[in-house]
């Protein structure tokens, strides 16, 4: 068999093996996945305001709320099940961030606490970090010296 026969044979395998992605249904539960996150924060931000908390000190209260929350999940073993399902739903949001800090941490718990934990927490989670700082930075001094 030629060799372009075989690979366009090989091609029709892969095509008919590859599972056919499901996009609404992705998107549906992505959506109500991180519709659902966001209520959670609404209710804990609503329940910080009740308690007499200004906007900006509730604002930072949830959101210090919901990482914890979703790194206890995670600690647990329940977050990742909520990502699997919900898809983007379950990573774009604030507590999709606390999770990808604290899962390679957990994974690596067993190299100890410094080389193990201290060193796989940030694989993930520190390029967004330091690229956050340095465009703070930056964005702080241009406002400082061009205001």
């Amino acid at each position: 068999m030629p060799l372009i026969k075989q690979k366009q044979r090989y091609m029709e395998m892969v095509k008919e093996s590859t599972p056919k992605p499901r996009v609404l249904r992705n998107v549906f539960w992505a959506f109500v996945v991180g519709g659902l996150i966001c209520l959670v924060g609404q209710f804990i931000l609503s329940f910080f305001l009740a308690r007499g908390l200004s906007f900006n000190e509730a604002g930072a209260a949830t959101s210090t709320t919901l990482v914890f929350l979703a790194a206890f999940l995670t600690g647990i073993g329940l977050y990742d099940e909520v990502s699997r399902f919900g898809g983007a739903g379950g990573i774009v949001p604030i507590t999709g961030f606390a999770n990808s800090m604290v899962a390679p941490a957990l994974e690596y718990r067993a190299e100890g606490l410094v080389f193990g934990v201290g060193a796989r927490l940030f694989t993930i989670a520190g390029p967004v970090l330091v690229w956050g700082i340095v465009t703070a930075w930056i964005a702080g001094l241009l406002y400082y010296f061009f205001r």
